[in-house]
């Protein structure tokens, strides 16, 4: 029974430790084509470069910060 105790222990901080690394990369990609969005909008431009860019790089973000928790944390 310990045993089994300790693998579901395990296992649930596994899928915390992924689940919220899942939501800090939606987070950080969600705020940056939000950002790219208003910008676009505040400047009026018609074709949304900020949006691109900004949400492209906040996938570059969510990855790097991933990565890194991932490479630490081992």
């Amino acid at each position: 029974m310990e045993t089994s105790g300790k693998k579901f222990h395990k296992a649930a901080d596994q899928y915390a430790r992924y689940s919220s690394m899942a939501f800090q990369m939606m987070a950080i990609c969600g705020v940056f084509a939000y950002g790219g969005v208003r910008l676009d909008r505040w400047l009026a431009l018609k074709f949304p470069v900020f949006t691109v860019v900004l949400t492209i790089g906040g996938v570059f973000l969510a990855l790097y910060s991933s990565l890194r928790d991932f490479i630490r944390k081992k």
